[in-house]
């Protein structure tokens, strides 16, 4: 009984033991090479216009002439409101300034008789300053009813509803025969032709935006869809906002995508791809790494074979590999498999192997 628990210590303990040098392990160099990669942000889409449709006067929708999701053409008439009431105030306004100009004319007419009197002396001064007081107010009695009948123009007007741009119209919620209130949602318009893409980046990746802009490298981007695939047409970072949003820190980009075969829809999803490269970056294999508290290490083999913990600090974490800022030099050979097996300065004896195979692109 008393060899069994012995034996059982011998084995516990043998577990604990540093490798030792009877063991090999592949060991490998990091590889310096220049690295393209993509940030994804999630963005919403929307159409480069878009505008509501509404209703400036009350009244009863007479006609509509547009179906929800017809082309049409800027200035093409989509709904007729009731009319009967606004052309009748136009033909009133248009009588009142006919007999406001008739009066006007007369007294201007008397008043020239009138100056040609007092040069005369047939009539008083006061008679003929009386005279212009009366074309003056008449004057402006003119002018008050010019305007009124313009605005009733410009109500009768509003009872015929235009196409602003062109585009596509969206849902009709009012059909004909619906009574509306003034400011009333009659349908939707877009112009699809072109799509922007409203994304938010962080303070590190709009100063890395930035540094491009001021080199002149234009930032072009790409489109990931909702449903996973890769939009065909790439697009092209325009601005940015002014401020950033202080309870995330992000701020937001506007990037423009050409829609030439109208995939893209108003108020659609998809995620932004943006496009970055690192000159001469230092990579390691995530498999060669471990995780203690919150770093990451490398287990380093020295000239005589002893292997060395050394934190490293990943810049850029990608598919099965770290690019390398700091902790690990180009010349530094590490163990690239069975990190879970090796303890700090145990001996091994390394077998050297190749780098795995990096693809250069995400």
């Amino acid at each position: 009984m008393v060899l069994v628990l012995l034996l059982v210590f011998a084995i516990s303990c043998n577990k604990h033991e540093p490798t030792t040098q009877t063991e090999k392990f592949p060991v490998t160099k990091p590889r310096t090479q220049t690295v393209s990669y993509h940030h994804e942000y999630v963005a919403e889409l929307l159409s480069v216009q878009y505008v509501e449709i509404r209703n400036r006067v009350k009244g009863t929708i007479e006609r509509v002439l547009a179906d929800e999701g017809q082309s049409v053409r800027a200035g093409q008439k989509l709904f007729i409101i009731s009319n009967k009431h606004y052309r009748h105030d136009l033909e009133q306004a248009e009588a009142t300034t006919k007999s406001v100009y008739a009066d006007l004319k007369a007294v201007k007419i008397e008043l020239v008789n009138s100056k040609k009197l007092f040069e005369k002396n047939i009539i008083s001064q006061a008679e003929v300053e009386l005279l212009e007081a009366k074309a003056d107010a008449l004057q402006a009695k003119y002018e008050e009813a010019q305007a009124a009948e313009q605005q009733a123009r410009l109500n009768l007007s509003y009872s015929d509803i235009e196409a602003p741009f062109t585009g596509v119209i969206n849902r009709i919620p009012h059909k004909m025969g619906s009574v509306v209130e003034e400011g009333t949602m009659l349908t939707t318009i877009s112009n699809s032709s072109s799509i922007f893409a409203y994304f938010n980046v962080s303070e590190k990746d709009y100063l890395e935006y930035a540094r491009q802009k001021r080199d002149g490298k234009p930032q072009t981007v790409s489109l990931k869809l909702a449903d996973g695939m890769m939009y065909q047409y790439s697009g092209t970072v325009e601005t940015a906002e002014s401020e950033f949003d202080k309870s995330t820190g992000n701020i937001a980009f506007r990037a423009r995508f050409a829609n030439t075969n109208g995939l893209l829809r108003h108020g659609s999803s998809g995620k932004v791809l943006v496009k970055n490269e690192i000159p001469n970056a230092l990579l390691v294999p995530q498999k060669s790494t471990i995780e203690v508290q919150e770093h990451l290490y490398v287990f380093v083999v020295d000239s005589s074979n002893t292997v060395r913990m050394r934190k490293i600090l990943p810049a850029v974490r990608l598919p099965q590999f770290y690019v390398v800022s700091s902790g690990l030099q180009a010349d530094d050979r590490f163990i690239l498999e069975g990190v879970q097996r090796v303890r700090d300065g145990a001996k091994i004896i390394p077998e050297v192997v190749d780098f795995p195979q990096f693809s250069a692109q995400k």
